[in-house]
């Protein structure tokens, strides 16, 4: 069940010769974004959709929490692609559409948490290619996913509104793209929307102030 939900995983790769605006200064390193993610916070995605609102509980995995904050606050998710859509089992995303974005957080790894939480539907939950491999990408189960949590799988949040809208995402390509990661990471929005154009993608991810 691991390798359903996995990340892909290379040495290396390289982002030369894809013409892309320049990225966030800050999204290019990693390791200056560390902030601590407040107990509960929540997360307003504007998508092709439609708008959902994702709250986190530090509780739950802290370390899940931490990074997603940081991630959203340095505007990450804006222009991601809900690259995977299986009806009943997950949406996946998190990769940038930045190739050289995608290849500074590759490697920049947070320790896995103890799993805390089922992976019941509408929660939402780092993907990895292994232990102690979680960077970047996430999904949000569609339906009841225990099998994923003796697999260590920790869910740090939850979909508390706009549930019908993570439902409508474009699901007609299944999981096909999840076998171009690689791809998708090397030569960003350009290859989505060459080979699956009709997938939908996040306008903005904002944290909801209090």
């Amino acid at each position: 069940m691991r390798r359903a939900i996995a990340l892909f995983a290379c040495a290396a790769f390289v982002a030369a010769g894809v013409a892309t605006a320049a990225p966030p200064p800050s999204l290019l390193h990693p390791s200056k974004l560390t902030a601590k993610a407040p107990a509960v916070y929540s997360v307003s995605f504007a998508t092709t959709k439609g708008t959902f609102v994702v709250t986190v509980r530090r509780s739950w995995a802290p370390r899940g929490a931490d990074r997603f904050y940081n991630l959203v606050r340095a505007h990450f998710f804006d222009g991601v692609t809900f690259f995977r859509v299986e009806k009943g089992f997950v949406v996946q995303f998190g990769i940038s559409p930045t190739p050289a974005v995608a290849a500074a957080w590759q490697s920049a790894v947070i320790p896995d948490d103890p799993v805390k939480t089922s992976n019941a539907a509408g929660t939402i939950t780092f993907a990895d290619a292994g232990p102690n491999t979680r960077t970047t990408q996430i999904f949000i189960n569609l339906g009841d996913n225990a099998s994923l949590d003796t697999e260590g799988f920790s869910p740090f949040g939850k979909v508390t509104s706009g549930m019908s809208v993570v439902d409508k995402l474009y699901g007609g390509y299944g999981g096909k793209p999840s076998g171009d990661q690689q791809q998708i990471a090397q030569q960003g929005d350009a290859f989505l929307r060459k080979h699956f154009p009709r997938l939908d993608r996040i306008k903005t991810a904002r944290l909801v102030a209090a």
